[in-house]
């Protein structure tokens, strides 16, 4: 099979635990078959590659993003990079012109699009491999998922069997859902195949071209539109595949902690009096929860959440609008853990850096910021424009405006970092090439 997964989400709905960077399908939730720590998109790859060991898997996703991914899942995943956020119909389209222009996948090739994030069992990648071997260039395949209560968050698929056609109703109230499930209607779960060659003219239809390049390179100016409204609701050739096994969409502090395997995790103790409560504390301060009864209290350098569960699906809109406070890296990660503002300008930003064993971070300098490095545990080596000097634990380096650094960790390193300067943006940063030999 040819596999996009669909990475997306700004992390606002698990905030304060998930964040731009750090979307849902990267918190490790669960535990794989050898009891460690897994995340939805490692258990979505695992579960792909044990039904198809051979699948060409392609995750289609933001900049910010890509680190995480590689991170997880190595070096050898497939990815296709949005230059900004077009919704899913551009995403789609630049992630089969790169199919097609880079990884040479052939216009009759069968594709399968489906999200990361769903938690599903084995027989949905089973459903997938009928999928890819049903699909067509003259119309789309859509997986319809069985469902189990009238529910008014998701969308419908309303099949006819008199004529072959296929109905789309959106997010109805639970009586009109009564009712459409009555009429042997499905979840819509965003999941499609086709050939190749039929999204390429698709792509040429809608965008001007099927080109990898020229898409790439005209992507800010593509129509922000959903690939349902794009596509599927015009599409008059659909055959609908069912699946009736299990299928979960975890968007929310509900649904998430229901598919949670431990009720603790991190820095906190779930004490007396407590019914189905679920408690994560990222932060070095202890976290102590008494007597709560469906609630969720979550603490991170991002924020502290205390909810009831049933509310949580109202947290997107109190959700602060501010840079992550925590950025997993492909070089290791960084956090901010204090920060001073004169009320427009940050003055001061101070970081924790951890960088892996064996990694470098980028070769960088900055015009206008002063850093003050201050070396907390490991050993490692760091160059100043072309001086390289040993850096260890109580090692401290001042990092002047214009100066080329970048650091290599021997052990892992973890370093203070004090930003000062009249710009303390990610717009000071210059990027330079650099080969340590």
């Amino acid at each position: 099979m040819n596999i996009i997964l669909l990475s997306g989400g700004s992390g606002t709905r698990l905030w304060p635990l998930s964040n731009e960077v750090r979307s849902k399908q990267f918190l490790k939730i669960f535990r794989n078959p050898e009891g460690k720590p897994e995340s939805m998109v490692q258990r979505m790859y695992r579960m792909i590659r044990e039904v198809d060991p051979a699948a060409k898997i392609t995750i289609a996703t933001s900049q910010s993003q890509v680190a995480s991914i590689r991170t997880q899942l190595g070096e050898g995943v497939g990815i296709s990079v949005e230059p900004c956020r077009r919704d899913t119909f551009p995403a789609i389209a630049l992630t089969s012109a790169y199919l097609h222009d880079i990884l040479g996948v052939g216009e009759d090739e069968p594709v399968v699009v489906c999200p990361v994030d769903p938690l599903v069992e084995l027989s949905y990648f089973e459903t997938l491999k009928v999928m890819s071997a049903e699909a067509s260039d003259k119309g789309l395949t859509l997986m319809g998922i069985t469902p189990t209560y009238p529910s008014e968050k998701y969308g419908y698929i309303i099949p006819n069997e008199q004529d072959g056609s296929v109905a789309f109703k959106e997010k109805p109230t639970e009586a009109l859902a009564k009712e459409y499930i009555k009429a042997g209607a499905l979840w819509n779960g965003g999941v499609f195949a086709y050939k190749l060659s039929y999204l390429l003219k698709k792509a040429k239809e809608l965008c001007g071209s099927a080109d990898y390049k020229t898409l790439y390179d005209s992507y800010a100016t593509l129509t922000k539109i959903s690939f349902d409204y794009a596509v599927v609701e015009k599409e008059p050739n659909i055959k609908v595949v069912k699946y009736d096994g299990d299928w979960k969409d975890l968007g929310t502090w509900n649904t998430f902690t229901e598919a949670m395997q431990d009720p603790v995790g991190g820095n906190a103790t779930l004490g007396e009096n407590c019914q189905n409560v679920h408690v994560i504390n990222e932060l070095p301060t202890p976290l102590v929860v008494l007597g709560l009864t469906d609630a969720v209290v979550v603490a991170s350098p991002d924020g502290i959440l205390v909810s009831d569960k049933g509310a949580s699906s109202y947290l997107k809109k109190y959700v602060p609008n501010r840079r992550p406070m925590y950025e997993k890296r492909t070089w290791g990660e960084s956090r901010i853990i204090d920060f001073q503002s004169n009320g427009e300008d940050l003055t001061s930003q101070t970081k924790e850096i951890v960088v892996q064993a064996g990694k470098s971070r980028h070769c960088q300098l900055h015009r206008k910021k002063t850093e003050i490095w201050t070396c907390l545990e490991g050993e490692g080596e760091l160059a100043l424009d072309d001086k390289v000097m040993e850096i260890k634990r109580g090692s401290v380096f001042r990092i002047e405006p214009g100066v080329r650094h970048v650091v290599r960790a021997k052990t892992e390193l973890r370093i203070l970092e004090v930003q000062l300067g009249e710009s303390l943006s990610d717009d000071d940063v210059e990027y330079v090439e650099h080969e340590w030999n």
